[in-house]
């Protein structure tokens, strides 16, 4: 058995895409993984799978969990040994880059190749910073970046099937599950 953690984006974001963490758990669990936690309602969800596959562990998600609420649910899947090493680069980078007023880390479905990294970390100016590392992209944001956006810096567009977490989260459940 090995440990995942998938990251559901654009749930409980208004009245039509509406999924509990009970919800999520269910589905989870009645589709035939084990030991699924839920870590806020925000998405986050660890299971045990004999599965080795991402995309297969990806698609039988989003297959249940549009099957359970009508609606397509996008699924990112990390190994905990990923998802730890996304965490130890956030920490790393919040260091490196003192007094940010907020650190988004992007969590990708794929990883972008060399042109594309290019592209994505030419969003970078007064704002912030953006910094790829595999398949997370650290939105680092200076004061100032216009409170209560979560693409101040214009960049989402281009990541691909992508949902975000404050680096706050990103440790919690770090700390909790990997």
């Amino acid at each position: 058995m090995a440990t995942h953690l998938a990251f559901l984006r654009a749930i409980n974001l208004g009245a039509t895409r509406v999924f509990p963490k009970t919800d999520i758990q269910r589905v989870v669990a009645e589709t035939g993984f084990e030991a699924v936690e839920t870590h806020i309602n925000t998405g986050n969800v660890r299971f045990d799978t004999r599965m080795r596959s991402r995309a297969r562990i990806e698609s039988v998600l989003e297959r249940a969990f549009a099957a359970d609420r009508g609606f397509e649910v996008p699924t990112i899947v990390f190994s905990t040994a990923e998802f730890a090493e996304v965490a130890r680069e956030a920490e790393r980078l919040n260091g490196a880059h003192p007094g940010l007023a907020r650190h988004y880390v992007y969590l990708l479905k794929d990883e972008p190749t060399a042109d594309e990294i290019a592209q994505i970390e030419s969003f970078s100016g007064a704002k912030g910073d953006i910094v790829v590392t595999g398949r997370a992209v650290h939105a680092l944001l200076k004061p100032g970046y216009q409170d209560g956006q979560v693409d101040p810096l214009g960049v989402v567009k281009r990541l691909g099937v992508a949902t975000n977490r404050t680096r706050t989260v990103v440790q919690a459940i770090a700390q909790k599950w990997c």
